[in-house]
């Protein structure tokens, strides 16, 4: 009986998560709203947040409690796909209503959650993405969507052609082969993390900086990271003439 209750805490934190993501997708649609103190869209980006935080914790539990399960996988995925691609998309789709005042640009928005289901299905299928990954993780995507649609709350609409641009690049990112770096820290040594340290550090300064916007220039700097931490590995596989 112990042990059945232990080995649920890990799927009762992935179903928090889940529950934030749903809740989410409902006030996407009141984004323009007031509830108390905050706007529906300001609800949606620490919904969103919140599923992040269960999303960290459900992994580590399952490993501290010696609880993982083929069906905690399962229902993790299905849960990130609600939370990181579903919301972000809800709440860009009804921004773009309004900020685009177009019939057909916010229905791009949709590609979100396509791709992200097919990270998920890839991630699920592959082994060799412990310490590295396969495109953009999920979690950044929708972490990067929570700080653009925070920096399209005080710009100018940038235009048709460059917001599908936009949507589309992020979107397919998540589905690229690009080796992305793990954020799990196995131990605390500067010259394995060096990267590591130099997002977190470049994530609170932009937060303190420019508010909730600086979440996207976070993923956009991770991408750059990765890039640069990927060339670095190629130059290191390449044997040096004599």
């Amino acid at each position: 009986m112990l042990r059945r209750i232990i080995t649920s805490v890990p799927n009762t934190l992935t179903c928090m998560n889940l529950l934030c993501g749903a809740l989410a997708c409902i006030f996407a649609f009141s984004a323009f709203d007031r509830f108390g103190a905050f706007r529906g869209e300001q609800i949606v980006w620490m919904l969103i947040g919140g599923a992040a935080v269960f999303d960290f914790f459900d992994g580590a539990a399952a490993r501290l409690l010696n609880a993982p399960s083929p069906l905690g996988k399962e229902l993790d995925s299905l849960s990130d796909l609600v939370s990181f691609g579903m919301a972000p998309a809800m709440l860009l789709y009804n921004i773009l209503t309004d900020w685009s005042h177009s019939a057909w640009i916010p229905y791009i928005s949709l590609i979100i959650p396509v791709m992200g289901a097919l990270r998920l299905a890839k991630f699920n299928l592959d082994d060799s993405q412990s310490t590295t990954f396969k495109g953009l993780p999920i979690p950044a995507n929708a972490i990067f969507w929570v700080g653009a649609t925070a920096w399209m709350g005080s710009h100018a609409y940038v235009g048709n052609i460059a917001m599908v641009i936009i949507i589309v690049a992020v979107a397919l990112l998540m589905v690229t082969d690009m080796r992305m770096f793990s954020l799990k820290l196995k131990n605390f040594r500067i010259g394995e993390n060096l990267d590591r340290y130099i997002l977190m550090v470049a994530a609170v300064a932009f937060v303190a900086i420019f508010g909730v916007e600086g979440f996207a220039y976070t993923i956009i700097l991770y991408f750059i990271l990765s890039a640069m931490q990927l060339k670095r590995r190629e130059k290191q596989r390449v044997p040096h003439r004599k």
